[in-house]
């Protein structure tokens, strides 16, 4: 396989904006976009993955495939041949896709055309994805920003980088820390909120006499 290089997402999703996406996404899209936000897989991880490797009464799903325009590979590196846990959301996805495929068998792919060839991720982002961000008013965007934003919220919730770099299949906590997560917007606020309460604990909060604090800050200006 030639080497490639992922561009890095900018921005990751909102717990809101993942709950208004999925509500409209349709099948096949919808469920990877599941493996990829709570499994955190890579795109190619998704649509390497055959049914051998899924344990749904277990709920662990096994990587060791990934497949690029077509092509099948090991993962690049021995941290990224990893057992991840699966949501029941995810299992429940899959269950119901389960029941819909013609080939259910070890080695045929979870994701594959009428033919049992792979999906192709890029006319599953531009006809599915790309369609679905617009239907609910958010940017487009690539499937990677799914995985940053398994990372970005597992850091809101407080998840120990180590058990991320399990999850996303980082050799190097360093790659887990600088590329993926990024502190939220709304956790940035409520993490100076704390502070402000802390330095400054009469000064009145949001919603409490925040007309007046308006009214002095028009002044100042």
């Amino acid at each position: 396989m030639p080497e490639r290089t992922q561009a890095r997402p900018s921005y990751s999703l909102t717990a809101e904006d993942v709950r208004r996406l999925l509500a409209v996404m349709e099948e096949p899209a919808r469920t990877v976009a599941l493996l990829a936000i709570l499994a955190g897989l890579r795109i190619g991880e998704i649509i390497g993955l055959r049914w051998g490797r899924l344990d749904l009464a277990a709920g662990t799903l096994r990587v060791e495939e990934t497949c690029y325009r077509g092509n099948f590979a090991s993962p690049k590196t021995r941290a990224s041949r990893r057992e991840i846990p699966l949501a029941p959301a995810v299992v429940d996805a899959l269950m119901v896709h389960h029941s819909r495929c013609a080939d259910t068998s070890p080695g045929a792919l979870v994701f594959a055309t009428r033919r049992g060839t792979p999906l192709s991720a890029n006319n599953l982002r531009t006809r599915q994805l790309r369609q679905a961000c617009k239907s609910v008013g958010i940017p487009p965007f690539g499937w990677h920003t799914l995985r940053h934003t398994h990372s970005s919220l597992l850091h809101a919730l407080g998840v120990p980088l180590k058990v991320t770099q399990a999850q996303l299949g980082h050799s190097r906590l360093s790659t887990t820390l600088e590329i993926y997560t990024h502190a939220a917007t709304e956790d940035q606020r409520g993490a100076v909120g704390k502070l402000e309460g802390i330095l400054f604990p009469n000064v009145p909060k949001l919603g409490t006499g925040q007309e007046t604090r308006n009214e002095e800050v028009q002044t100042i200006q």
